[in-house]
């Protein structure tokens, strides 16, 4: 077995399975404050690895400030969005415990 890195730009989406891996990564890079998805939600866990910046999370009834050092896990089929905060740069690996992305918007 060969095993051969892969380049990624700091804001590609890779879905596992072009890889042979279980889980899909978006990697995330915002600039501007009040960005970020709209409400939507996943069949399985998505975990949001915060490297720098914050953003606030909505998820189902709940809003937390995540920010860079930190890790946020919202449960599969769980309603979520965030939107960067401050003037900053929002950067982070949404890791989609799938190996495809599979997204449905509820606005």
């Amino acid at each position: 077995m060969t095993i051969q890195p892969v380049d990624v730009a700091r804001d590609e989406d890779i879905e596992g399975y072009l890889l042979g891996s279980s889980v899909s990564i978006m990697r995330e890079y915002i600039t501007s404050a009040g960005r970020g998805p709209r409400l939507h939600r996943h069949p399985y866990a998505e975990t949001f690895v915060i490297h720098r910046g914050r953003a606030l999370f909505t998820v189902g009834d709940e809003q937390v400030i995540g920010a860079g050092g930190q890790i946020l896990v919202v449960p599969a089929l769980v309603d979520h969005r965030f939107e960067v905060l401050d003037g900053g740069t929002y950067e982070a690996t949404h890791v989609h415990a799938n190996d495809r992305f599979v997204t449905e918007w509820l606005e």
